[in-house]
């Protein structure tokens, strides 16, 4: 499986880190951490998540971030 992150969500990742970090030296790591963590996870449990939108919705275990994804099976777009 190859997971792609779109430029939002990037933005978004550095918007999180930024904002965890001015709370505590450090938490910005974890907070990535944690977020990447969940997004490796997708290799094990992409298809079994809630959809939202259109789209599977894995909600961060550690902080109040969801992570929209979209299956895509043998170079196929699976349609929601």
């Amino acid at each position: 499986m190859r997971i792609e992150i779109l430029d939002y969500a990037e933005k978004e990742l550095l918007n999180g880190f930024k904002f965890y970090e001015r709370q505590s030296k450090g938490l910005g790591d974890y907070f990535l951490d944690s977020i990447f963590s969940d997004i490796e996870s997708l290799h094990l449990y992409a298809s079994i998540h809630a959809r939202h939108f259109g789209y599977h919705r894995l909600l961060s275990k550690r902080f109040p971030f969801a992570i929209y994804c979209r299956l895509q099976i043998a170079g196929l777009r699976k349609e929601p």
